[in-house]
């Protein structure tokens, strides 16, 4: 059990039959009345937000998360399969449990999976990775870093916005967490 006088952001806690993660908290103290804890919170498994106060000392179970480091070894059908990077078993997820970052997964790369008992809450990318680029209008010469920018598609099917100097075949960095293209990799 956690009191709410020890929520911080990050904490993860079983309410309302689900599990969420607090993204904001504040402690309040009015002059009049009993304290309270206001707080933002995100439901891992959707991803809604809500916005709730607690009674100052309240308790609530708190969220055991498992976070396990997993390997995607190949795709069978419309699911991914992972292998456990310790035990070598395989897991077998489809896209919905994946998220919305399964545009950026590809073969070989290493993942973490947050488990709560046996039910999966998500699937988290490192913060960068590196594609490469498969289709994306041709540069011209004379197009700079500041010039502008246009759409490309990379080797797992994803469109990001790329300044006008790239090309195909490139290898850029792209941030998973904004969709934003990070820069050239080499």
């Amino acid at each position: 059990m956690i009191s709410s006088n020890d929520f911080r952001p990050g904490v993860s806690i079983e309410w309302k039959g689900g599990v969420w993660k607090i993204v904001e908290s504040l402690h309040v103290k009015p002059g009049k009345g009993s304290a309270f804890v206001r707080t933002k919170l995100k439901n891992v498994q959707s991803g809604s937000v809500v916005e709730e106060t607690f009674r100052a000392g309240e308790t609530m179970p708190q969220a055991t998360l498992e976070k396990i480091k997993m390997q995607h070894t190949y795709k069978d059908g419309d699911q991914f399969v992972f292998m456990d990077m310790e035990s070598f078993e395989e897991s077998n997820l489809t896209p919905t449990q994946i998220g919305p970052n399964v545009k950026y997964l590809k073969e070989g790369m290493e993942v973490s999976i947050v488990r709560w008992g046996e039910q999966i809450m998500e699937v988290e990318l490192p913060n960068t990775v590196v594609l490469v680029v498969t289709d994306t209008d041709p540069g011209m010469k004379g197009d700079t870093a500041t010039g502008g920018s246009k759409p490309a598609i990379v080797e797992t099917g994803a469109q990001v916005t790329v300044p006008l100097f790239i090309s195909i075949g490139e290898k850029i960095k792209i941030d998973t967490r904004t969709d934003q293209y990070v820069g050239r990799e080499s």
